[in-house]
């Protein structure tokens, strides 16, 4: 092995500019490689991330999946029921208290009760329909990043003000309102009630900010027409990627209908594995395109070796034996090329992380984000070394396969 070695050795030190020219080959592409992966799973997780802490990662609602069983279907299985109607109210999640104590003995997290309903906030001639939860300032704290949030206030403020209510800074443009003024809240049921605005926040998605606002229970449940009534829990776990685990094992311990984010996100997290795919795809492009800088470096030392090839066979050594030799010597080249796309892309990620985009919606600045793997690195080095392997195999194979008269022949 160590002759086999010292002859790969000698063909690739001896040839300075091509070696040079392939290693580079194999850094660029080893290098854009892993800043496209660090710049795509990047900027999906931070997306993920602005979207989680928008809204629990569980939702528990005071609603079944399905119609309940019926009688009929319970004594013919061959029954089938359709079409019935529901006339009571939804009463709201019963013994929500108990319910809570026993969630949090072995959930990951913490859990905050809710009562949400819709209604329309009225002000100055401007009816805009939203969504009204009604929340317990101490609880919410570890569930939402609600407090975070806040660009004007305090959500303790929601108790110090008459019916306060906390908006997004989107609709309070909307309707022109600032901190301290009172809007009408008008519900389903006719009731309607004037509240005073305690605060404003900022989530990053427009479409909560225009129409979501938070108030205290009870001016929540007096909109809804129904005193005490808890109709939705709030779970925030400590691994958000547990979140449809714990949703099953919730609902199946309830019986109410129990939502995690990436089931109420399915069809956004959709797109996301088509543009994986996509991204994998140009990447494993460009992996490939930089191997074909070692099939021609090889190509060119195996027609120049023809007569060096025909020697060593005659001399004995096996077909498998010279093949090694020029792989080891792609193995050389993918190796030290390797090595420098590494370092390259880290100058890479660590440069674009620097970089920031300035966004006309918002007015606000915000840094190109990075995620940094070691994962990426060695991925992208064995993958681009299984690719210099395979650019060398194939011209190593066609040379040796010559018989050495033929070489000679050809060569005299």
């Amino acid at each position: 092995m160590k002759l086999l070695f010292n002859i790969a050795w000698t063909h690739v030190s001896t040839r300075v500019r091509q070696t040079l020219v392939g290693m580079a080959g194999v850094s660029m592409g080893v290098g854009f490689t892993i800043m496209m992966a660090g710049l795509m799973q990047g900027s999906q997780i931070d997306f993920l991330r602005q979207l989680v802490d928008t809204m629990p990662h569980i939702t528990v609602e005071d609603e079944r999946r399905s119609v309940p069983t019926q009688p009929a279907e319970q004594e013919y299985a061959a029954v089938q029921m359709s079409d019935i109607a529901n006339v009571g109210k939804r009463p709201g999640i019963r013994y929500s208290e108990s319910v809570m104590s026993s969630l949090r003995s072995w959930i990951p997290g913490d859990v905050a009760p809710s009562a949400k309903t819709t209604a329309i906030v009225n002000h100055g001639g401007a009816r805009i329909g939203i969504t009204l939860s009604g929340i317990d300032p101490r609880r919410e704290v570890q569930v939402s990043k609600l407090a975070t949030q806040m660009r004007e206030g305090k959500i303790d403020d929601l108790s110090r003000a008459p019916n306060g209510i906390i908006m997004g800074e989107a609709l309070a443009e909307k309707l022109g309102v600032k901190t301290g003024n009172t809007v009408l809240l008008v519900g389903g049921q006719g009731v309607q009630l004037n509240s005073t605005v305690a605060g404003l926040y900022r989530s990053g998605l427009k479409r909560v900010d225009e129409s979501q606002i938070y108030s205290l229970m009870g001016p929540a449940q007096v909109m809804m027409g129904q005193s005490g009534v808890i109709n939705q829990l709030r779970l925030r776990l400590n691994d958000p990627m547990l979140a449809q685990k714990v949703a099953a094992q919730v609902e199946a311990q309830t019986g109410y209908k129990s939502v995690s984010w990436q089931e109420a996100n399915a069809d956004l997290l959709s797109s996301f594995t088509v543009r994986d795919f996509i991204v994998l795809t140009v990447m494993g492009a460009m992996l490939l395109t930089s191997s074909f800088a070692t099939y021609n470096i090889i190509s060119t030392i195996t027609h120049e070796k023809r007569q060096d090839i025909a020697i060593m066979k005659s001399l004995g050594m096996r077909e498998y034996a010279v093949r090694r030799i020029f792989i080891i010597e792609a193995a050389i080249i993918g190796v030290v090329g390797i090595l420098f796309g590494w370092i390259l892309g880290y100058l890479l990620c660590y440069g674009w992380s620097k970089i920031t985009i300035f966004n006309p919606l918002t007015g606000a600045t915000v840094p190109l984000q990075i995620y940094y793997s070691l994962a990426h690195y060695v991925i992208v080095g064995g993958i681009s070394l299984v690719c210099c392997a395979g650019a060398a195999y194939f011209p190593a194979r066609k040379a040796t396969c010559v018989h050495p008269v033929e070489i000679i022949r050809g060569a005299s």
